[in-house]
């Protein structure tokens, strides 16, 4: 079996993964993860106990137990570049044999949920509404460098988005894990997701530099193919989508919606929005 060499897999002196600074005794089956290091306090303050604690860069990793299941959350940061990092490494974590520098035969799948802020994209989303991403278009270039499958289906949206959003580039499409999405998303609006690459021009937001898209709020709003409409954008979910199905883990993103970008409207308390959804996704693990 070929050995993964040591500028491909990066080890602290420890020997926990680079970035994560984590070993694999660290890794629930269940994992939950957050942009904002600052919310993995908030989502941790609900564990009977709290067994690890690990800070490194935005990756801050608190371990514990919430009603006697074992529970992993992680901050990523913003952006994909931040997402490939974490899921590669916790991944590695899981699937790598990290003394033998391995492939392990045997393959272990996680269950990984995203508990993140976004904005609608639809005029008739209200504001704090919890929202469960099925699809994500990812308008970042991370995939172009893997190779991720899809079906005719799938092509046909994003050619169509393409066209429609008149983007000089083609983005990609990933679905998020229906088991999941059955088990701790089942009433929440169901909508897809656009991921961005940055939060002001990439999301139509102009402060002092002029605007290569003026009109894609507008587009996005608009844009449709058969019954596939979207419903909401941020910066992560596709990349979750993308590197989950590559990699064999069960992965949803779950949404606090806590601005409407069409109706011009930010919630007036949004963290109470955020903080209800990681309630509901902690009682229904």
């Amino acid at each position: 079996m070929t050995k993964i060499s040591e500028a491909d897999l990066i080890l602290n002196p420890d020997g926990s993964v680079y970035h994560l600074n984590l070993k694999p005794v660290h890794v629930s089956d269940t994992v939950i993860t957050v942009g904002d290091p600052g919310r993995v306090y908030t989502v941790s303050q609900h564990f009977d106990a709290i067994e690890f604690e690990m800070n490194k860069r935005e990756f801050i990793t608190h371990v514990g137990r919430y009603k006697g299941k074992r529970i992993t959350v992680i901050s990523t940061g913003m952006g994909t570049d931040n997402i490939e990092i974490f899921l590669t490494e916790l991944d590695a974590l899981v699937n790598i044999d990290l003394k033998k520098r391995e492939v392990k035969k045997k393959k272990r799948k996680l269950n990984i949920i995203r508990i993140g802020t976004s904005g609608a994209l639809q005029e008739d989303i209200p504001l704090d509404t919890h929202l469960v991403s099925d699809y994500a278009i990812g308008l970042d270039s991370l995939m172009y460098f893997y190779d991720l499958p899809n079906s005719t289906s799938e092509l046909d949206i994003i050619e169509e988005f393409r066209k429609q959003i008149s983007l000089p580039y083609l983005p990609y499409l990933a679905q998020g894990s229906a088991m999941l999405r059955e088990k701790v998303a089942f009433d929440m609006l169901k909508g897809n997701t656009v991921t961005c690459p940055g939060f002001y021009g990439p999301q139509g937001r102009k402060l002092r530099l002029p605007l290569k898209m003026p009109k894609l709020i507008e587009h996005l709003n608009y844009f449709h193919y058969n019954d596939f409409w979207l419903t909401n954008f941020e910066m992560e979910t596709a990349g979750y989508y993308a590197m989950a199905k590559l990699l064999g883990h069960e992965m949803l993103s779950v949404n606090a919606i806590i601005a409407n970008r069409i109706k011009n409207k930010f919630s007036e308390n949004p963290g109470r929005t955020i903080n209800t959804l990681i309630k509901k996704v902690l009682d229904r693990l």
